[in-house]
């Protein structure tokens, strides 16, 4: 509590009367805020990269206590200089434009994709993991790297169950499942739909990140069944396979039906526009959106409905992931409301510096900044509220940045997913795999033993997409 009065009072001598004039919505004015209003986003973002490691108990039993904490020291202070209205707005704003529909379709996503199980057995060899790694690259575009991740990775333990080397697998199962597949489109990766929430087409992302996931993936892929090969031969098959190859068949076939009611939701609300628009408190609505969210809602009720119980616990389905994303993004979503601001400023905003940075002499940006400082933010911090930054750091307009700065919004996109990949921590799906992998008995490489195979595979071709694409 001290700490929380003494960064509010730090606040209120900092700030200037922050309402947005002439715009009928009491909202943040960034060109009257000061950094200090950031240091609760950077710190729930730090606390979300170092508490896990550091104190796992703790962080288990209280992250939602931890999220609340630094979501009210913005809303406390805010509350106490700008009045409840102003307050009000902003919460509002964001819950129902932004934290809904994102939490919305993860949860749809985790559901449909949790009620689909893969049963049998495959051998482990260097065409069959290859191909089950390309598999899910693919399927990451489309279901999302946590649904694609979370389908795929029990079927890659078993089949390789009998190799004696196989880390290498899941490092590159983390590498281009639980990441750079999720280019495709807004239903892979968290920062690509709130792109889409903004203003993105659907389609964008297939069309402007495909050749730089494309070359991602053969690389990645090629490299993989070269290193994968010389322990395949080393290692001689000596080892017994406790889980015989069996055929392989999948159970809960009506999710896959529902998985594609998904897509054409989300893509329906991205192309239909009836006009149909309401206020809740100067928060404009769109008919088509709030249509979306409650057509996947009603997705997953059929899920749960229509998906026998047997299969989610084949599955180990729980709801504790989506339980722990709900409560640590309502906290970002709030923290990064000022940062939003003083962006969207922009050289009048206390960022200038930032601004001026990622700008070339004559206004222009500059792309290669923009891909690399929104990769290594996205591998330590989360990297949907990463990609937002930036977004809003280059203008925040999608017809813009779709356009004449197509160039700066593929650099963004491609930094947020890809280099998610760098850290156990950039994207959600990667500790999600390293505690499946761990649950089974196979030891995974630590939080720096991890980052020594990133640094030696990603970063030399992070360079090299730096080169084909942002010159």
């Amino acid at each position: 509590m001290l700490t929380a009065a003494i960064v509010a009072g730090l606040l209120a001598m900092t700030a200037a009367p922050a309402l947005a004039a002439g715009t009928g919505a009491p909202a943040i004015d960034g060109r009257h805020l000061g950094l200090l209003w950031i240091l609760p986003f950077i710190g729930i973002l730090l606390s979300i990269a170092v508490m896990p490691l550091a104190v796992p108990r703790f962080w288990h039993h209280h992250f939602g206590k931890v999220s609340a904490a630094w979501a009210l020291l913005v809303v406390v202070p805010f509350l106490v200089i700008h009045g409840a209205a102003s307050t009000a707005y902003e919460i509002i704003h964001l819950m129902l434009l932004d934290y809904v529909p994102f939490i919305v379709l993860l949860l749809a996503l985790f559901t449909v994709t949790g009620g689909i199980h893969i049963r049998g057995n495959l051998h482990g060899s260097p065409s069959m993991n290859t191909a089950l790694l390309a598999l899910g690259t693919v399927l990451a575009g489309w279901m999302g790297t946590t649904g694609a991740s979370m389908l795929l990775i029990r079927t890659v333990i078993r089949a390789n169950d009998d190799r004696r080397h196989k880390i290498h697998v899941f490092v590159f199962f983390i590498f281009l499942v639980s990441n750079i597949g999720g280019a495709l489109t807004p239903l892979g990766d968290p920062p690509l739909f709130l792109g889409f929430l903004k203003g993105v087409d659907f389609f964008w992302t297939t069309s402007h990140l495909f050749s730089e996931m494309l070359v991602c993936a053969i690389v990645l892929l090629g490299l993989f069944y070269a290193i994968d090969s010389y322990w395949y031969r080393k290692e001689g098959h000596l080892k017994r396979d406790p889980t015989p190859d069996s055929p392989i068949r999948i159970e809960g076939g009506v999710n896959i039906v529902l998985l594609a009611a998904v897509v054409g939701v989300v893509l329906a609300s991205g192309t239909w526009n009836p006009g149909v628009e309401f206020s809740v408190f100067h928060v404009t609505l769109e008919l088509q959106h709030v249509l979306r969210d409650l057509a996947l809602v009603a997705i997953c009720a059929l899920s749960l409905r229509l998906t026998r119980r047997q299969v989610r616990t084949d599955n180990g389905f729980g709801w504790a992931p989506m339980i722990e994303v709900a409560k640590l993004f309502a906290g970002i979503f709030i923290t990064i409301a000022p940062a939003i601001a003083i962006l969207k400023a922009g050289s009048d905003g206390a960022l200038a510096p930032l601004v001026g940075l990622v700008s070339e002499a004559d206004g222009k940006p500059n792309n290669v900044w923009y891909f690399w400082l929104t990769g290594i933010l996205s591998s330590f911090l989360d990297n949907a509220p990463t990609y937002l930054v930036f977004f809003n750091l280059a203008g925040g307009d999608a017809a813009t940045l779709m356009g004449p700065l197509a160039g700066t919004l593929a650099a963004i996109s491609c930094g947020a997913v890809f280099m998610g990949a760098n850290t156990y921590i950039g994207n959600a799906p990667n500790f999600m795999v390293k505690a499946v992998v761990e649950d089974a008995g196979i030891r995974m490489p630590s939080f720096f033993g991890y980052m020594a195979w990133s640094c030696a595979i990603l970063v030399p071709l992070f360079v090299l997409i730096t080169v084909m694409f942002f010159p």
